[in-house]
């Protein structure tokens, strides 16, 4: 991934950006920098949050990257996944539902989510919901599409 362009983001931009993360995932982004990086060739765009990318744009959403998530521990749109699904997810794998052991009940189809896995609590993946939170545990069906997970090229990214 080549960086196209690269610049701080103004505060009202900041507070938006807070707003919206608080409001979606429950948690308190307090940094210093916020350096948007525009990619090329992806439909991503990230935020350095005090130098580390812990935002992305997905379809003009942001929403945390999975170390921002596993920085900044969000308490909404959490996706849990058993054991057995560990590796699959990790992969880019969508969620199935006999993989998941819970998930928020603030989850809406088509919202943004994290996918946890239940030992640690450590996020795996981003992805966007296909059904409600209180749709996803159960015996068949695809859940959540991957967007972002652990050894993509997002997750790789540095500056």
């Amino acid at each position: 991934m080549q960086v196209k362009s690269r610049h701080h983001l103004r505060a009202d931009a900041v507070s938006d950006l807070e707003t919206a993360l608080g409001e979606q995932l429950g948690v308190d982004l307090d940094a210093d920098t916020y350096e948007k990086v525009e990619l090329e060739g992806t439909a991503f765009d990230i935020v350095l949050v005090d130098g580390e990318p812990a935002v992305v744009y997905i379809d003009d959403e942001p929403f945390l990257t999975v170390q921002g998530a596993n920085e900044y521990d969000p308490e909404r749109s959490i996706v849990t996944v058993d054991a057995g699904a560990i590796s699959f997810v990790s992969d880019g794998a969508d969620v199935m539902r006999p993989g998941i052991t819970e998930a928020t009940d603030d989850i809406a189809e088509g919202d943004l989510v994290v996918i946890a896995e239940e030992t640690h609590g450590k996020i795996l993946a981003i992805g966007r919901a296909r059904t409600s939170g209180d749709d996803m545990v159960g015996d068949e069906g695809k859940v959540v599409d991957s967007i972002h997970h652990v050894g993509d090229e997002l997750f790789e990214f540095s500056v």
